[in-house]
C-alpha cells in the first residue's frame, strides 16, 4: 500500500457507517430514537446494540433524538436569541477527543499490521499513517494530555495519550495481532476487545505452566532431531521451525476437555504430521520407527506412506477422557478438510449434539495452501448452513512463510494475510509469532473460548519458519538464499524459550534435562503423551467389525411385505390439511397414492421414495444432499412440500418421509450450497463415521461430479486399499444422452470404470423403478459397506416403460443382469443369432428398433451392475442362446468413453468359442456429447441401427 493511501481512511470510505451513506444512516438513527419500530429489523438490532455502548463521558446515559435540539437552536438563532460562542480551546479539545476515538478504532482495525509476527524479521514494518498520533494532529505536547477511555478495557476510564498509545501497541502490535473488527456482530467485537485489552494480549502463566510449554517444545524438536539423525534423508516433512504448534495442540485438547468436549477430529497435511501422531495423539515411537525401518505390518492391498496415516487414541484431560481422531489424508492439500467436517457432523448427530458442544473439528493448514486451495472457500461456505454446520472449527495455520519454493510476497497471494479468505464468513484471526510460545498458547486458549461461546470458526495463524526444505531431500537455499541464511542463524524456538525461563529463575539446566529425558524415551520407544488411556471405550464408539470382510455377492432381503408397502405408501402420500401444495406437486402425490394402492405401476420417484420410507421405518437413517435434492433436478422427487400459502420465508415446509412412523430413524434432505468438491468430501466423511446410515450425495447433473474428482480419486476409490477405511457412501449421478449437449449428458462412466479394482466400489445403472428401490435398500440391508455409484436416469423418470408392477417390490431383489423380457424370444431361444448387451436407457431404444424391424432372432439383455461384473448372471444369460454367433455391446457414449473398453474383456470371458464380439455406439470423441440437436439425433439413430447391422470395425472372436 502506498504512503498516500490510508488503510483506515479506505475503511471509513467503504463501510456503511461512513462515506456517502452517512446522511442516510443519521436520518435512520433519528427515526429510531423517535420510534424504534419505524426502521427495518436489521438496523433496529444494530441501533439496539449501540444503546449498550457507554457514552463518551463514560456514563450510561441513553441517546436522545438530535433533530429537535438542532431545530430549537436554529429557531432561536433566527429570532436573535442566545448566541453560543465556543472557545477555540474547547473546540480544539473536542477535536482531539474525537481523534482519540479514531486512534483507538485504527489500532483495533489494522494494528496487527504492525505486530511483531515474523521470527526471521525479514520485512520492514509497513507505513500505516493512521497508527501514528501525528496523523490526527497530535504532537509531543499532547502526550500527557488525559482523555476519556471508558470505551476500552484497559482498566482505566481516563488515560494520558502516552498511556493509551502504549496500551494499544502492547495489545495489538505485540507478538499477537488480532483481526476481528470486520465482524457484523457487535457482541463479538466487544468480546474480543475485553479479552485482549484487559490483559494487553499478554499471558500471565505460572512456573508450572511455563515448564509444561517447554516440555512440549522439547518433545516437538526432540522427535524431529531424533528422526533426522536416525533416518538420514528419509522424507518426514519436518515441523522444525514451527514447534510451538505442538504446544498449541496440547493446550487445545486440554482446554477443550475441560469445557466438555469429548471428541476432537483433526485434519492436517503432511507438515508436522508425524510429530502430532507421536507427541499429541500418543502413537508409540517404536511403531513409527517400524514404518521407517519397513518392519511394520503390511496387510493392506496398497497401503500408504507414513505421513498420510490416520490414528485415534483417548487421552485424559481435566474434564475427562477425550477421543482424538486424526483423519487419513492424501497429498492433495486441504482436501481432507470437508471430510473432517462430515465426520464431525456424523458424530454430533449420533450424540444428539446439535450445537457442537461435545465434538470439535480442528483443521491444520499450511499458509500457501489455505488461501490457494479453493476447497477451503467451499468448506467455509458450509460452516453456518443447517445441513453442514459443526458448531465452529478451530483452524491452525502452520505459517512457515513459504509454499514449496514460493516465498516472494509478490507471488504468494493477492491478499495481505494468508488467512484473509476467512473474512468472507467473518471469522476472527489471531496472528501470533511462533517464537513466543506463550503467546501461541494464549491465542489457542482465546480461539477455543470464542468457538465454544459463539459456535463459529476461528483461526490461529502461527507465523514460523521451515528449517529444512519442503522435504528432507531438498536444498532450499537454491531458491531462498536470504531466508535460509536467517534460518541457519536462528537458535530454535525451544532454545530461545529455555533461555528465557532460565533468565526468569526456572532453572539453568531445565531445557537440557528435558531434551535428555525425551531422547531417552525415544531410545526406549515409549509414549511421550501422558496419560494415554488404553482401556477406555466411549459408548458412542462405532463397531465396524460387522461390516468388514463381506462380499458383494452376499444376499440381502430387499423386498417388503405388501401390508408394509401399503402402510408406508399411505403415510408418505398423506399431506396435512394445513399444507397447501402446488397443483403440480399435488398431482404427483395423488398419482403416488394410486401406485401405493397397486392401481397403476410404480414410477421411479415412488420407487425411490418407498426405499427411503422402508429404511427409516426399519431404523436406518437416510441423509440425502445435493444442489437440488429436495425437489430433484428433474422435479421427480418432491421430498419437501412447500406450502403455497405460507406467510414467512422460514416456515411452511412439510417432509412426508419425516412422518413415516413414531419411532422412525431420521430422514434428512438438504439442498446444498453450489459446490461439488466440499459437499461430496463432507458426505464421504459423514458416511465414514456412520455405517448405519444411508448417506447419499446427488449431483445436479452427473457431468458436474468431476468438480469433485479429487474426492472420488483419493478417497472414494482408493481409501479402503490405502488406509483400510470402509465407507458406504452412495453417489447418484444423473446420466443419459438426450441431446442436452456436452455438459448435460455424461457422468463419465468410463472414469469410474477405470477406478474400479480390488472390489473397491459398486457401479450400477438401474433402468426400472423396482431396481432403484432394491439397490438403495441393498446398500443398507446387506452388511457390505462399499461406495455405491448409481448412474441415474433423466428421461426414464417419466417413461412408462421404466415403471414396475407392485409385485416387483414385494418380491425379488436387485438384478445385476436383467434377462430378455420378450417371452416369445425367450421361448424360441434357439432361433436367436445375435445377443445385444447394453446398460442404461439405450435399452428402450433398442427394444423399439427391434419391434420395428421384427427382428425376433435378436435377444437384448441389460447389465445393471457394471462393477463388480456379475459373471455368473451374465454367463447364464448367454448360455440361453447356444446358437447365437454374435454378441454386440451397444452404448450411448462415444467409443473411448462409457463402459466399452472396460467391459469387453468381461464379456469375452463369458462368450462361447467361435462367438464374435462387436461394438455399436458413437465414434470416439474428445467431447462427451455433441451440442447440435440434429447431430445428436443422427448419431442416436445410427448407433441403434448399428446394433442390428453387420458387424463393423473392431471385432473380437473367442
Amino acid at each position: 500500500m502506498s504512503d498516500t493511501t490510508s488503510v483506515y481512511q479506505a475503511y471509513q470510505g467503504n463501510t456503511y457507517l461512513f462515506g456517502g451513506n452517512a446522511p442516510y444512516v443519521e436520518e435512520m438513527y433519528e427515526n429510531y430514537l423517535a420510534n424504534p419500530g419505524s426502521v427495518p429489523d436489521t438496523w433496529r438490532e444494530y441501533f439496539d446494540a449501540l444503546q449498550h455502548v457507554p457514552a463518551v463521558d463514560g456514563s450510561n446515559a441513553k441517546d436522545v433524538p438530535h433533530l429537535p435540539v438542532v431545530n430549537a437552536f436554529a429557531e432561536r438563532a433566527k429570532a436573535g436569541g442566545t448566541k453560543v460562542v465556543v472557545a477555540s480551546a474547547d473546540a480544539e479539545m473536542g477535536r482531539k477527543r474525537t481523534a482519540v476515538q479514531q486512534l483507538i478504532a485504527a489500532y483495533r482495525n489494522v494494528g496487527q499490521r504492525w505486530a511483531d509476527l515474523d521470527p526471521l524479521k525479514r520485512t520492514e514494518r509497513p507505513n500505516i499513517p493512521e497508527l501514528e498520533p501525528s496523523f490526527y494532529g497530535f504532537s509531543d505536547a499532547d502526550q500527557e494530555t488525559v482523555f476519556d477511555t471508558s470505551n476500552t478495557f484497559f482498566g482505566k476510564d481516563k488515560m494520558s495519550l502516552r498511556e493509551l498509545l502504549n496500551a494499544l501497541r502492547e495489545t495489538y502490535c505485540g507478538t499477537l495481532g488480532a483481526e476481528y473488527m470486520y465482524t457484523s456482530d457487535q457482541a463479538q467485537k466487544r468480546w474480543w476487545q475485553q479479552k485482549l485489552e484487559s490483559i494487553r494480549s499478554k499471558p500471565n502463566f505460572g512456573a508450572e505452566k511455563k515448564r509444561h510449554i517447554l516440555d512440549r517444545l522439547t518433545a516437538a524438536e526432540g522427535l524431529e532431531r531424533y528422526l533426522h539423525t536416525k533416518y538420514v534423508g528419509q522424507k518426514r516433512f519436518s515441523l522444525e521451525g514451527g514447534e510451538s504448534f505442538i504446544a498449541a495442540m496440547d493446550e487445545l485438547i486440554q482446554q477443550a476437555g475441560a469445557k466438555g468436549v469429548q471428541e476432537i477430529v483433526i485434519g492436517m497435511a503432511h507438515r508436522g504430521r508425524l510429530n502430532v501422531l507421536v507427541n499429541t495423539l500418543g502413537k508409540m515411537p517404536k511403531d513409527l520407527f517400524a514404518e521407517f525401518d519397513h518392519t511394520a505390518p503390511e496387510d493392506l492391498p496398497a497401503g500408504d506412506v507414513k505421513y498420510h496415516q490416520g490414528f485415534s487414541s483417548d487421552v485424559s484431560t481435566r474434564g475427562g477422557p477425550v477421543h482424538l481422531s486424526l483423519a487419513f489424508n492424501p497429498s492433495h492439500l486441504e482436501i481432507v478438510n470437508p471430510v473432517v467436517e462430515g465426520s464431525v457432523r456424523a458424530r454430533m448427530d449420533r450424540r444428539g449434539d446439535t450445537e457442537g458442544k461435545q465434538v470439535l473439528p480442528v483443521l491444520v493448514h499450511g499458509d500457501a495452501a489455505f488461501g490457494g486451495q479453493g476447497v477451503n472457500q467451499e468448506t467455509l461456505c458450509l460452516a453456518q448452513t443447517r445441513g453442514y454446520t459443526t458448531g465452529g472449527t478451530v483452524h491452525i495455520i502452520i505459517n512457515n512463510q513459504i509454499g514449496f519454493t514460493t516465498s516472494d510476497p509478490r507471488d504468494m497471494r493477492s491478499s495481505t494475510f494468508c488467512t484473509d479468505i476467512v473474512k468472507m464468513v467473518e471469522s476472527p484471526v489471531l496472528h501470533v509469532n511462533g517464537d513466543d510460545p506463550e503467546a501461541v498458547v494464549l491465542a489457542t486458549q482465546l480461539a477455543l473460548e470464542f468457538r465454544m461461546e459463539f459456535r463459529q470458526d476461528v483461526v490461529v495463524d502461527i507465523t514460523c519458519f521451515r528449517k529444512l526444505g519442503h522435504n528432507e531431500q531438498d536444498t532450499p537455499a537454491l531458491t531462498q538464499p536470504l531466508m535460509y541464511k536467517k534460518i541457519a542463524q536462528h537458535p530454535g524456538t525451544r532454545k530461545l524459550y529455555a533461555d528465557k525461563l532460565a533468565a526468569q529463575g526456572l532453572g539453568e539446566t531445565l531445557g537440557d534435562e528435558m531434551a535428555k529425558a525425551y531422547r531417552a524415551a525415544m531410545d526406549a520407544g515409549k509414549h511421550t503423551v501422558d496419560p494415554v488411556l488404553t482401556n477406555f471405550k466411549s459408548k458412542y464408539a462405532v463397531d465396524w467389525s460387522p461390516f468388514l470382510g463381506k462380499k458383494w455377492t452376499d444376499a440381502g432381503d430387499t423386498a417388503i411385505p405388501l401390508t408394509e408397502w401399503k402402510r408406508l405408501a399411505e403415510k408418505i402420500t398423506t399431506i396435512p390439511e394445513t399444507v397447501t401444495p402446488h397443483q403440480l406437486v399435488k398431482k404427483v402425490y395423488d398419482d403416488r397414492a394410486a401406485m401405493g394402492r397397486g392401481e397403476v405401476n410404480v414410477d421411479w420417484g415412488m420407487g425411490e421414495t418407498m426405499a427411503f420410507a422402508s429404511l427409516v421405518a426399519s431404523g436406518y437413517p437416510v441423509r440425502l444432499s445435493g444442489e437440488d435434492s429436495g425437489r430433484g433436478t428433474f422435479t421427480h422427487r418432491h421430498a419437501v412440500i412447500h406450502d403455497q400459502k405460507r406467510e414467512k420465508w422460514d416456515t411452511g415446509t412439510y417432509v412426508p418421509l419425516q412422518n413415516v412412523a413414531e419411532n422412525q430413524a431420521p430422514f434428512v434432505v438438504i439442498d446444498s450450497i453450489l459446490s461439488e468438491e466440499a459437499v461430496l468430501g463432507f458426505e464421504y466423511g459423514y458416511a465414514g463415521s456412520d455405517p448405519n446410515s444411508l448417506v447419499i450425495w446427488e449431483a445436479q447433473f452427473g457431468d458436474f461430479a468431476n468438480g469433485a474428482q479429487v474426492v472420488i480419486d483419493q478417497f472414494i476409490a482408493s481409501g479402503e486399499v490405502k488406509w483400510g477405511r470402509a465407507n458406504g457412501l452412495t453417489l447418484m449421478l444423473p446420466h443419459g444422452y438426450e441431446g442436452q449437449g456436452p455438459e448435460h449428458s455424461s457422468a463419465r462412466l468410463e472414469r469410474f470404470m477405470q477406478l474400479a479394482a480390488d472390489a473397491n466400489m459398486q457401479i450400477v445403472q438401474p433402468t426400472t423403478a423396482s431396481q432403484i428401490f432394491h439397490v438403495l435398500r441393498r446398500q443398507m440391508v446387506r452388511d457390505l459397506r462399499k461406495p455405491l455409484v448409481i448412474f441415474t436416469p433423466k428421461s426414464l423418470l417419466r417413461n412408462k416403460d421404466a415403471t414396475s408392477p407392485l409385485t416387483e417390490f414385494t418380491k425379488g431383489s436387485f438384478q445385476t443382469v436383467i434377462p430378455e423380457q420378450d417371452d416369445a424370444i425367450e421361448k424360441k431361444a434357439a432361433k436367436v443369432k445375435r445377443v445385444i448387451a447394453c446398460s442404461g436407457k439405450v435399452y428402450y431404444d433398442l427394444v423399439k428398433k427391434r419391434t420395428e424391424k421384427e427382428a425376433d432372432d435378436v435377444a437384448i439383455i441389460r447389465v445393471e451392475q457394471l462393477y463388480p461384473f456379475p459373471h455368473k448372471a451374465f454367463a447364464a444369460e448367454l448360455k440361453k442362446y447356444p446358437n447365437a454367433t454374435e454378441i454386440v455391446w451397444c452404448q450411448d457414449e462415444p467409443q473411448n468413453q462409457g463402459a466399452w473398453f472396460f467391459i469387453q474383456h468381461n464379456i469375452h470371458e463369458n462368450m462361447l468359442d467361435g462367438q464374435k464380439l462387436g461394438y455399436a455406439g458413437r465414434a470416439a470423441s474428445a467431447s462427451p456429447a455433441v451440442g447440435y440437436s440434429h447431430l445428436h439425433q443422427e448419431q442416436q439413430k445410427a448407433l441403434v441401427d448399428a446394433a442390428f447391422a453387420k458387424l463393423k470395425g473392431f471385432v473380437l472372436t473367442k
